[in-house]
Formats: structure tokens, C-alpha cells, sequence
């Protein structure tokens, strides 16, 4: 029979019709009269769903583990409400019967509960009521209200740290999705918990309107109809529906605490009462005092002596065996300690120096002061590791080869907070972080400032704030892009290998591109190095479109275009433009996306045309600009490529191709965001507007 029943309930389950029967029973229990068994029923059925609704609170790790609570806090309510009319019409229909005329609950409420004395039932209720609408409830709403207030507010921050840890590669696209849906889920939440706070809220009014409205109603029938004395029939109708209304109000109490429990728990990996008692006891120094208190109060004449010396030994005892928890684990920590000290120390011995005591230099070096060792060290929990692997793994399928791992070493010549990023041997960046705060980075368009120690991001040069780690919800609410220490490091170090890609790029690099690429083509490759082109020449054209941010992923276009070209000219800035040129849909796609319209910054005809005969009479075939039309040449530029930037849409310089290498090499260290392309690079589907004109 119960394995029937369960599968029943299974099948409603699964065919979803479990939730409209409810709702069908809710509304036959409001329309029809039912007997008082089944009243029992009901009652003993909403007290046992209140409950387990509540320890499913109490042993929720993380609120959105019960997102179904609105839900099922509604359903609650209508239930208990429903019960209320149903009791209502049994009550005033054969309340002059006697207290057994609305079932067994009710009397037993009505009679155990409350000594069947109605004046003590009804301050009882009062004291319930209260206890529930000014308390329980009224805080729950607020807490609700808030919650969700700040959670709406913080969205915007949340998504975009989010997309900075997507953009430097410690999150995968797939983890990305999941943490979107998870903060939109949130937010979801408590909007639903702040509207379910309303229903509980009406609910406790309602019971006490309820409760009046019964006891009037049925000392009027009692007396009208049935003819009862005043006395009797307060006696009756009081007691049956004081009873009624603590029947109701108890699960009512109980839901309501655990809506406040719910919006009240904070995301943690212990339920509450693990928590609770984790937080709460192991301040052995707080239970001590907490003893002596009782114990000086205890011993006062007049005091009830057995109550307050009683709490103030066990007290003491917690607290006595707390503290030697305590110092047992901090002995086994010392001994341990003292145990790697005593082993001894094998000494070094001596040996003639060869060619592996000369350290190589790494392509890619961190260094980083003493205090910034934690973040590298896993087992202090270090994230900074982790971290720097998703930046390489990002890099090498964005640029096309394999970015060269990342050698970290502590040196002790830094500032404590300082850490150092080097290519080659040589410094490229170098900045410090304050590893127990986090950076809260404005990122053009922030509502306020918010406290903390003033700063600059040092991989984009954004103003900045270090902030306490309980500052970070205020701080994305109000706009700012949040992140820690570790995150600050890896996007500073992405950035500047980015940026020197070229020079990581070298001939054992190529090889295993080239390697790679003869699986598939080996003709392709067989043809190009070294029948058509030298490796040199191969790495020089890749590390010069690396030099102008241009991926080398389709490394077989790449191959084709040089053994295409390779045959007319091995100069490495002609193989480039031809390269380019291939990668044309690429490289628009890369600056502008896939939007059919193209915003171009011209030069104006005669400035172009005194470029190229600079040009042809140039030597080293390279644009050689008198200093004054330099110095005019770039303030212009850069005020039309701040223009576009402003815009929100890319800057891009439009020249013919003769010109296009020298204006880039010219750019790319006084105008760093400015994209400089030739008409040969412009895909035959894109429209070209002008927007600017430099040297009119």
C-alpha cells in the first residue's frame, strides 16, 4: 500500500499535476464543508509541513539550494487560510454542540493549550500575534526588502566581474554561463522573498481579524439561533476558535521563522547549526566571562541560587574544554614544528662548476615580494597559480601558439606588496598589491565614491581603490569592478604578454607550428621552408603580425599566402602586407566585430601624398617626418582616435597600402589604440564612412 502511494505521488510529480490538485483541494476546502476528521487531517498535515519547511531552512547551505521557498511559502499560506474558512463554517454551524464540534485539534488546542480558559487563550493568541506580525515577520520584510535592493544593485558589478575573469582566462566560457545564471537566479530570489514576506505579513493580520470576526460571529449565532446564554456561548464559540486560531498561528510562527532564517543565511559550506556553534564557541576567553558573571550573580542573597550556579558550571566547563582543544591542537602544531627543525641538514657537497650552474633566462618571469608569497603558495591557499595558468591556456588559443610557461620565484630586493613581470631577463612591469584587500576598479561610470586607499589598476591605468573584502557588494552595487589580488597580477601579466607576444615567438616556436600545421597540409609546408622561404624569414612575417596584435591561429592561410608571395620577395614587410591582406575578415572582425559599417580616419590627400614622396626618397624605405609635422600629425590622430574611443566605437586610420607599415610603427607608440590599415585589408562587404579627416 505505502509503495503504491509513493508511486502515485512519483507519477503526480512527474507530470507535473501534483501543484494544481493542490491548489483544486485548497479551493474545495473553501467552498465545501468538511467533517472534523478531515479537519484533523488538514491541521495536523499544515503543522507537519510547516515544520519540515522549517528544518529544511535550518539545514540549507546556500538559500538559492531552496529556490522553490516562495513558492512553497504561498502554498503554505493559501493552505492555512483555506483551513481557516473551512474550520470557520464547522464552528459557527455546530459550535453550540460543545468544544468537540470542529474535531480533536482544535479541542485539544483549545483545552490543553490553554486550560480551556478562553481569557488566558486569547492573550495567549495576542502574545503570538505580536510575537509573529511586529517581530519575526516585520524583520523578515525588511531583510527581504534590502536583500533585495542590493542584489538588483550589485548585478551590473557581479557581470562584470564575471566577464574580467572570463577575458582573463580563469573562467571558461561554460563556468561563466553557469556563474551568470547562478547570479541572476540570486537576484530572482530575492525579489520572490521580498514579494513572499507581503503574504506572511497579510497572514498574520488575517489571523487575528479571523479571530475576532469568529468570536463575534458565533456568540451572535449561539445566542440568535441556538439560544445559548451569553456565558455559554462564549464559553463554545471562544474556545473553539481560539483553538482554531492557534492551530493556525503556530505553523504561521513557524513558516515565518523560517523565511527569516532563509533571507537571514549567508552562503556558507556548514548548515546553520554547524555554523552557529562554530562561531559561537571557540572564544573560550567570551564563555570564561560569561561564567564569572553567573557565578557573581548567583552567590547574591535573593537570587535563585541552583539556576545561575548551574549555567555558570557548565559554562565553564565548555569553556575549560574548548581551550584545551585549543592548546592540544596548537602542542601538535609546535611539536611538528620542532620536528622539521631536528632533522639535520645534510650539507651541500662540493662539486666542479659545468655548464647547468648557468641559470637560463626564462621567456616569462614573477616576481614577487615576501608578503605576496601566500598568494602563490597552494598550500596557504593560493589562487595565484591557478590563475596564472588560465591566463597562458587563454593566451595560447587567442594568439595561436604556445605561450611559454611562467616561472615565479619570491626576491627579496622588492617591496614587501611589489611584485615584478619580466620577458627575456628584462623588466616590463612592475606595480603592488595589498594582498588582504581587494581592488575596486571604475571603469568609466561609477554612483559614488566609496572609502578605502586610492590606487591605479597597473594593467590599464584605471583609477582605482583598495577595498575590505566587506566592502565589495557596497562597491559593485555601486558600479565598480571588483577583484583580488591574484586577479590584479594575472590581467597585468595577460596584458603585457599580449602586448609582447612577438618577442616570445621564436624559430623552436614556428617549428612546432609548422610541424602541427603538416599533419593536414604536408605539401603545404614541404614547399614553403625551406624550397621557398628560409624559418627566419617565416618567424620574422609572424612576429610582425604578433607586433600588430594579429593572431596566427590559421596558420594554413598564413602558410599559403608565403609560399604564394614568397616566390616575388623575401622582405619580411612585404610578406606582412600580403599576409595581412589574407587575413583581412580577421582582422576586421578582431577591431570592429560583425558590423556591416566601417568608421575610418582618413589623411587628407596632399598630407598623404608629402608621406609617400618621404617615402620613395627615404633609404631605408621608411617615412621620415619633419619634427613639427610629426608633433601636428600625432596631437591630431590622437584627438580623433580619443573621439571614436569616446564614441564607443574603434579607431581605425585609412592609408594607402605603401604607407600603412611606417603610420603603424608611427602609432604604435604615440596612439597605442589606434588601428592603422590599408585599403587593400577592407573585406568587400563592409561599408567604409569617413568620420575624420586629419591634416585639412
Amino acid at each position: 500500500m505505502a509503495e503504491a502511494t509513493t508511486k502515485r505521488l512519483r507519477l503526480l510529480s512527474a507530470s507535473g499535476a501534483g501543484t494544481p490538485i493542490l491548489v483544486l483541494m485548497i479551493l474545495a476546502m473553501m467552498t465545501l464543508p468538511l467533517p472534523p476528521i478531515m479537519l484533523d487531517v488538514f491541521f495536523t498535515f499544515n503543522i507537519t509541513l510547516a515544520l519540515v519547511v522549517l528544518l529544511a531552512t535550518v539545514y540549507t547551505l546556500r538559500p538559492l539550494e531552496f529556490a522553490a521557498f516562495p513558492t512553497v511559502l504561498l502554498v503554505a499560506t493559501l493552505l492555512r487560510l483555506a483551513l481557516n474558512v473551512a474550520s470557520t463554517r464547522v464552528v459557527l454551524l455546530n459550535g453550540h454542540t460543545g468544544p468537540g464540534a470542529a474535531g480533536s485539534v482544535i479541542e485539544s488546542f483549545g483545552a490543553v493549550v490553554v486550560g480551556g480558559n478562553y481569557a488566558v487563550g486569547l492573550v495567549v493568541f495576542a502574545i503570538l500575534v505580536i510575537i509573529n506580525f511586529v517581530v519575526v515577520t516585520k524583520g523578515a520584510g525588511r531583510i527581504s526588502e534590502v536583500s533585495a535592493r542590493f542584489t538588483l544593485d550589485a548585478m551590473p558589478g557581479k557581470q562584470m566581474a564575471i566577464d574580467a575573469d572570463l577575458n582573463a582566462g580563469l573562467l571558461t566560457q561554460e563556468e561563466a554561463r553557469e556563474r551568470r545564471t547562478e547570479v541572476s537566479s540570486e537576484a530572482d530570489f530575492y525579489g520572490a522573498m521580498d514579494g513572499a514576506s507581503k503574504f506572511v505579513r497579510g497572514d498574520a493580520v488575517a489571523g487575528l481579524l479571523i479571530l475576532l470576526i469568529n468570536i463575534l460571529g458565533g456568540v451572535a449565532v449561539g445566542m440568535g439561533q441556538h439560544g445559548l446564554d451569553f456565558g455559554t456561548a462564549m464559553q463554545f464559540y471562544a474556545l473553539l476558535t481560539i483553538g482554531d486560531g492557534l492551530v493556525a498561528q503556530i505553523p504561521s510562527l513557524l513558516l515565518s521563522t523560517g523565511a527569516a532564517i532563509m533571507v537571514t543565511r549567508q552562503n556558507s559550506s556548514n548548515d546553520m547549526g554547524t555554523q552557529v556553534v562554530g562561531e559561537l564557541f571557540t572564544k573560550p576567553k567570551a564563555l570564561w566571562i560569561t561564567s564569572s558573571i553567573l557565578f557573581v550573580m548567583g552567590i547574591i542573597p535573593g537570587m535563585p541560587h541552583f539556576a545561575f550556579l548551574l549555567l555558570a558550571g557548565i559554562t565553564a566547563a565548555i569553556a575549560y574544554r574548548v581551550q584545551q582543544r585549543q592548546e592540544k591542537v596548537q602542542q601538535e602544531q609546535e611539536q611538528e614544528e620542532q620536528q622539521e627543525k631536528l632533522v639535520p641538514q645534510k650539507e651541500p657537497e662540493l662539486k666542479e662548476l659545468s655548464w647547468d650552474d648557468v641559470p637560463p633566462v626564462d621567456p616569462v618571469g614573477l616576481e614577487v615580494g615576501y608578503r605576496l608569497i601566500p598568494l602563490v603558495d597552494q598550500a596557504q591557499d593560493g589562487k595565484l597559480m591557478a590563475r596564472v595558468k588560465g591566463v597562458r591556456k587563454k593566451l595560447s588559443q587567442e594568439l595561436g601558439f604556445l605561450v611559454s610557461p611562467v616561472h615565479i620565484r619570491d626576491n627579496l630586493d622588492l617591496s614587501p606588496n611589489a611584485y615584478r613581470i619580466t620577458l627575456m631577463g628584462v623588466a616590463v612591469g612592475e606595480a603592488e598589491v595589498m594582498p588582504e584587500r581587494e581592488m575596486a576598479i571604475n571603469p568609466g561610470q561609477v554612483f559614488g565614491e566609496i572609502q578605502g586607499i586610492k590606487t591605479k589598476d597597473p594593467a590599464f591605468g584605471l583609477e582605482a581603490v583598495w577595498i575590505e573584502p566587506n566592502q565589495k557588494e557596497q562597491a559593485q552595487s555601486m558600479g565598480y569592478t571588483v577583484v583580488d589580488a591574484s586577479t590584479v597580477v594575472a590581467t597585468h601579466l595577460s596584458q603585457l604578454v599580449q602586448t609582447h607576444a612577438n618577442e616570445l615567438l621564436g624559430h623552436e616556436e614556428v617549428e612546432h607550428l609548422l610541424n602541427k600545421l603538416a599533419k593536414s597540409a604536408p605539401k603545404l609546408v614541404e614547399n614553403l621552408v625551406p624550397d621557398t622561404l628560409p624559418l627566419g624569414v617565416v618567424v620574422k612575417v609572424l612576429q610582425n603580425l604578433l607586433l600588430e596584435q594579429v593572431p596566427i591561429r590559421d596558420m594554413r592561410t598564413i602558410a599559403e599566402t608565403l609560399a604564394e608571395y614568397g616566390t616575388r620577395s623575401q622582405d619580411p614587410v612585404v610578406l606582412t602586407a600580403a599576409v595581412r591582406v589574407a587575413l583581412s575578415r580577421l582582422i576586421i572582425q578582431n577591431i570592429n566585430g560583425l558590423e556591416p559599417e566601417l568608421p575610418v580616419i582618413t589623411l587628407d590627400p596632399n598630407l598623404e601624398q608629402i608621406l609617400q614622396q618621404s617615402l620613395q626618397s627615404s633609404a631605408d624605405e621608411s617615412v621620415n617626418i619633419e619634427p613639427g609635422l610629426a608633433e601636428k600629425l600625432q596631437q591630431s590622430l590622437k584627438q580623433a582616435s580619443e573621439q571614436q574611443e569616446a564614441a564607443g566605437k574603434a579607431a581605425i586610420l585609412l592609408t594607402s597600402p605603401g604607407l600603412r607599415s611606417s603610420l603603424a610603427h608611427f602609432a604604435r607608440f604615440g596612439i597605442p589604440g589606434l588601428h592603422v590599415l590599408s585599403y587593400q585589408e577592407i573585406p568587400d562587404n563592409k561599408q567604409v564612412r569617413v568620420v575624420a579627416t586629419v591634416g585639412q
